[in-house]
């Protein structure tokens, strides 16, 4: 072959590859309808990198919204669409009645959820959080050596690590016994744990499933879509929702990250109806499992608790971002404080905004987020944002203890919502997610106090601080910053 010859076919396989970007980028604008931002940062990764943005854009960017992973069966959404109709009619009429007759003020925010989500209220819940691994490993281990009939349980991450193995050796005695096991995980947040690894759960008659297996070796073409969500239920009258994964960091026995802080939550009464319902429609869908006979379930078991609870999921398959709803719907509600912790603070214009707008408003908006990353890239990204927010008068608190993993949002001391979402683009976007809405000023204010006792351990970001900050630091939050919503 020439060296013209050679000339010719380098250029057009140039021109096919630029052919091929200028029509995926067309596609990318026209037909998948995905927000501006991110639209922008993959046509600018599709251009800059054309062969791997190409790539990239197949494997991170499939678009799930446009699919029903999740169906309830015709009984069951006849249940659901009565018991929401029923609520939602005592709610416009003003006959709902409250526990708490101060939360009446946030009927609207209860109404919004249950439009949005199903996420009937329930006001008998009892509610235990826990701020560190030990506690509540401790007493998940107990509540699962206490179980009778059942045990639901899915955790994104679970290594097979000495906690990991206390938690799968103590079902496989519940198993061995005669309970129901059902254990969910994530394929892209367990990567290196396989399947065979619980065949000793599964040969004492646990059932393991994993959430979204990739059909190809070595590349999971659903990598983005991660199903973030951290459920147990035990014997339908038990729930954990919150931010612990299950792996040996989780206890803070990790030299990098070292301590570790996180919130959960320990919930008893009908919320754990809501968690239940939750992980029943995933394990459907990892498993293909009918799971007929839903009454053992569902007991129909009150309790003496005073809390109200709305449990809200959101995934990458629906159009509403639901908790990033329930998280704006807070913030424009607060009259005096606004009270966020988040591992990433990757904020789109809306969640920015109403933040922006709270702190102009006078309202006492503080932000923490951890001083010690686990991302580099979400990290920087994160601390791109505070210069917004200390100029609109919030505060923004970087914890130095180790490293703060809690999700938690908490207003006037009244309402919460603690769960696994975080607050940023992959949460409220891509990540299949749970969060706990609390009316419940026992609780808030609990979580209010948690909140000061960790300010202790923080060090608060200046105006001036963040001014002078240096030309390198900036540099690493504008790229940082420009694929945040890759993040």
């Amino acid at each position: 072959m020439s060296l013209l010859g050679f000339g010719v076919q380098v250029t057009t396989g140039i021109s096919i590859i630029f052919l091929l970007n200028m029509i995926l980028a067309f596609v990318v604008i026209f037909f998948e309808r995905k927000h501006p931002s991110s639209t922008w940062a993959w046509i600018m990764v599709l251009l800059l990198i054309p062969v791997v943005g190409f790539i990239l854009y197949l494997l991170f960017s499939q678009n799930l919204s446009k699919r029903k992973l999740f169906k309830l069966r015709k009984e069951e959404e006849e249940v659901t669409t009565r018991m929401k109709e029923h609520q939602l009619k005592n709610i416009n009429e003003g006959k709902i009645q409250f526990k708490d007759p101060s939360m009446s003020q946030y009927k609207d925010m209860i109404r919004m959820n249950l439009l949005e989500e199903n996420a009937v209220l329930s006001q008998d819940n009892h509610i235990e959080i826990f701020k560190e691994g030990e506690g509540k490993f401790k007493e998940l281990i107990e509540c699962i050596k206490n179980a009778k009939d059942h045990i639901h349980i899915m955790y994104y991450i679970f290594r097979r690590d000495e906690l990991g193995m206390r938690i799968v050796n103590a079902l496989i005695e519940k198993a061995r016994e005669g309970v129901e096991v059902r254990f969910i995980y994530d394929a892209i947040g367990s990567k290196f744990v396989k399947r065979k690894s619980f065949k000793d759960l599964q040969e004492a008659g646990g059932k393991v499933e994993l959430f979204f297996p990739s059909s190809i070796p070595i590349i999971n073409p659903k990598v983005n879509y991660r199903n973030h969500r951290k459920i147990v239920v035990i014997d339908g009258e038990i729930g954990f929702v919150g931010g612990f994964n299950v792996g040996n960091e989780y206890l803070g026995l990790d030299k990098k990250l070292g301590y570790w802080r996180d919130t959960h939550l320990k919930i008893k009464g009908g919320g754990v109806g809501g968690l239940q319902s939750r992980f029943i429609l995933d394990w459907r869908f990892a498993s293909h499992e009918p799971m007929d006979d839903l009454h053992r379930y569902f007991p129909m078991k009150t309790c003496d608790g005073q809390a109200g609870i709305q449990i809200v999921s959101s995934g990458p398959d629906s159009q509403k971002e639901q908790i990033k709803y329930g998280y704006i719907k807070m913030i424009n509600e607060a009259k005096k404080n606004v009270y966020i912790q988040t591992p990433y603070f990757i904020p789109d214009e809306s969640m920015l905004e109403a933040l922006k707008i709270a702190a102009l408003s006078g309202i006492d908006v503080k932000i923490m987020i951890p001083n010690k990353p686990d991302h580099i890239f979400v990290y920087w990204a994160s601390y791109s944002y505070v210069g917004d927010l200390l100029d609109a008068g919030a505060e923004v608190y970087l914890y130095e203890k180790g490293f703060l993993h809690a999700k938690t949002c908490v207003i006037d001391g009244k309402v919460a919502s603690v769960g696994t979402a975080n607050l940023d683009n992959r949460s409220f976007r891509l990540n299949f997610e749970v969060n706990a809405f609390i009316y419940d000023r026992k609780t808030a204010k609990e979580l209010e106090d948690i909140f000061m006792e960790d300010l202790k351990e923080c060090r608060k970001i200046t105006k001036e601080e963040y001014k002078n900050r240096s030309s390198l630091i900036k540099f690493k939050e504008s790229i940082s910053r420009l694929i945040g919503p890759l993040l």
